[in-house]
């Protein structure tokens, strides 16, 4: 086992010491409240300070670091110019120089027969200089829409930092979407070039996407150009009514000048959607440089991803490319990290009987960073899967979380099965931020002692409160996650919204110009937070966000159903446990069959992970006098919350249908 590096926050604060003449110390519960207070009232020192520290270029100085610290609005270093990519590729040479590819993969297939696929960071810009020189001759220019239909894979890397150098606006949907999820996406932002597999294969089953993609291309007018990547069939081929199609692999398979273009610091980067209780996902625009001096901070000083190209950092975080930790991985490339990519269900080919999969991989990799979602860890446990019986985890520094609340049952189970590190369990930092903010709110540091259940720290840079309704901060209660002042990567808007109405709405409607986050959290006496699920209806499985109103779309399309209403309890570490509730045509019973076609319908429409646990038939849905459901009433009454406290009959159109529900909370809570 070698020996475990010094801590990137302790390279930070020394630096900080010898250029600012400030001084703190990060390996006491005091000392590093200290210096998170002054990372969050001296934002224009800090964020300068990370400008610095981490070596960001400009060909041309930028004016301030803070030009105007309002939410929403602020605007930061005014005059900057970047490029992710750029940046990137600024530790290619120093990295390969040191032995350290850019990325390794396997997928369920590869891994199977023993296979892993090392890109070197030479290559790495070989691929995407070349991807980026065909894109701009399809005619793409900065701002121009790049969407991407693709599962976790290199290809996937690729596209993205092709799109990044170029200044086009780049966005991706895994392929297990639906037609309905994807199309509620993309159609919001008119791509002019889509990138698409033909398939993927996950626990064994190969899934065949071109049908669906000629049904995605069929309401996609703007796109005139399909780069296609044959990953299931080589011999995979597509038609078009619109534009060409061309051939991936060809694409990038030429020597180009790799010359990324110099960009304002907000230059919109690309469209993430985060969705809530009503209308179509929400298209998050967020910009080149905020994304990069968070992913910078968050990985470097928080994950402690990334220490040193000496240290040869290697970083897995299992993820579909729908989720936002898809991103984060990618943005440890950023640091000189190499990332290690796995493409599949974390079994394998055999599934749930084999959860040791990820782990071997993570082994043959040599990860020295392991992240998943939090329901990875409760199915290993479940399963009494014990990973070191299956691989070698010595090279393996940390276990990261984040997704859902980590259980305390997980917790142990981490430290029972990881080995130690210098005679101590392995740091396990558990993490929660969002898509909405692509960068993290509470985390860990290395530096300081795991209370088990509990995220060590508040991020830096991160004004991270509890607030009761009356906008007052909590300690040790549960309130409103806010952040009461701006972060370089909040969103620069959602797309096309006028006026910026819906953003102000999704984050400012409770507490105007203080951002309101949609979680629960508690922020202890020691300093660290503890995440008690969602505050709003939105639904939350298996850390990918989805919108009610994509589900009832796809549940209320079937004839039989007139009505319907879904919840996601999610609560202090309990596995999610999502109920769908049925109004039926007159004289119709919620039988085998029917439950299995709306089943059916949501993972057609959504994907498979947004199947219900269970469906129940009701007389109806609880309805406000304005005629909108009452998600929000329904999901505390089931956590637990007395009824005449959620729901006020005179403000109900059909307060007689509460009693079900009263009945049905009893019984889970007698259950329990």
């Amino acid at each position: 086992m070698t020996a475990t590096p010094e801590p990137r926050i302790t390279h930070y604060l020394r630096w900080l010491a010898q250029e600012r003449g400030l001084h703190f110390d990060a390996s006491t519960t005091e000392g590093y409240d200290a210096l998170w207070r002054w990372s969050v009232s001296d934002l224009q020192t800090f964020w300068g300070s990370v400008w610095d520290h981490f070596g960001l270029q400009s060909p041309t100085p930028h004016e301030t670091v803070l030009a105007n610290a309002v939410m929403p609005g602020a605007r930061w270093f005014p005059g900057a110019q970047v490029n992710y990519a750029q940046h990137l590729f600024g530790h290619a040479d120093a990295a390969h120089a040191a032995g350290h590819p850019a990325i390794v993969f396997a997928n369920e297939a590869m891994f199977e027969r023993g296979e892993l696929l090392e890109i070197g960071w030479p290559e790495l810009r070989r691929q995407v200089a070349s991807l980026a020189a065909a894109l701009k001759k399809m005619g793409v220019q900065p701002g121009d829409r790049v969407c991407a239909f693709l599962p976790n894979i290199p290809q996937t890397v690729v596209a993205f930092l092709a799109c990044a150098s170029l200044g086009a606006i780049w966005s991706v949907c895994s392929p297990d979407m639906g037609p309905v999820a994807v199309l509620d996406r993309f159609r919001q932002i008119e791509p002019k070039v889509l990138i698409a597999c033909d398939g993927y294969t996950y626990g064994g089953v190969a899934h065949q996407r071109l049908d669906v993609l000629k049904s995605l291309l069929a309401e996609l007018p703007s796109v005139h150009d399909v780069v296609l990547l044959r990953y299931q069939d080589e011999a995979a081929s597509l038609a078009v009514t619109q534009g060409a199609v061309h051939d991936f692999a060809e694409l990038g398979s030429h020597d180009a000048a790799f010359a990324p273009a110099w960009l304002p610091f907000d230059h919109p980067m690309w469209v993430v959607y985060s969705s809530g209780t009503t209308g179509l996902p929400k298209p998050i625009v967020h910009g080149h440089g905020g994304v990069m001096i968070e992913a910078l901070k968050a990985n470097a000083l928080h994950n402690n991803v990334g220490a040193s190209i000496d240290t040869g950092d290697r970083y897995h975080w299992y993820s579909a490319t729908g989720w936002i930790m898809w991103n984060s991985q990618v943005g440890a490339l950023l640091g000189g990290t190499t990332i290690c990519i796995y493409d599949g269900n974390p079994g394998g080919r055999l599934g749930a009987s084999d959860m040791s999969t990820l782990w071997r991989f993570a082994a043959a990799a040599g990860a020295t960073f392991f992240g998943a979602g939090a329901a990875f860890y409760a199915n290993c446990l479940k399963a009494g899967v014990e990973p070191a019986k299956h691989a070698d985890l010595s090279k393996l520094r940390a276990i990261g979380s984040t997704g859902s609340p980590l259980s305390v049952e997980s917790y142990q189970w981490v430290y029972e099965q990881m080995p130690k590190r210098d005679g101590q369990p392995i740091w396990l930092t558990a993490i929660s931020g969002g898509t909405d903010t692509a960068g993290l709110f509470v985390g860990g540091l290395p530096t300081l002692p795991v209370v088990v259940g509990e995220m060590q720290v508040r991020c830096l840079g991160s004004a991270i409160e509890a607030w009761n309704e009356a906008g007052q901060p909590l300690v040790d209660e549960v309130g409103e996650l806010v952040c009461v002042k701006p972060m370089p990567s909040m969103p620069l808007y959602f797309w096309h919204d006028k006026g910026n109405q819906r953003y102000q709405e999704s984050y400012f409607d409770m507490y105007p110009g203080v951002w309101r986050h949609g979680d629960w959290i508690r922020i202890t006496p020691r300093g660290g937070a503890i995440i008690y699920g969602r505050s709003d209806a939105t639904i939350n499985r298996h850390g990918i966000r989805m919108g009610t109103a994509e589900l009832y779309s796809a549940v209320e399309a079937l004839p039989e159903v007139l009505d319907s209403l879904v919840v996601d309890l999610e609560y202090l570490g309990h596995e999610s446990y999502m109920p769908l509730f049925v109004v039926l045509r007159e004289g119709l019973v919620l039988d085998a069959e029917l439950t299995k076609r709306l089943k059916n319908s949501i993972k057609t429409a959504l994907s498979a992970r947004h199947v219900p646990n269970e469906i129940f038939q009701v007389g109806a849905v609880p309805r406000t006098l304005s005629g909108k459901k009452m998600e929000l009433p329904v999901k505390k009454l089931l956590m637990g919350t007395p009824a005449d406290q959620v729901f006020k009959q005179g403000a109900m159109a059909n307060a007689a249908c509460v009693e079900w529900f009263v009945g049905f909370a009893r019984q889970r809570a007698e259950k329990a």
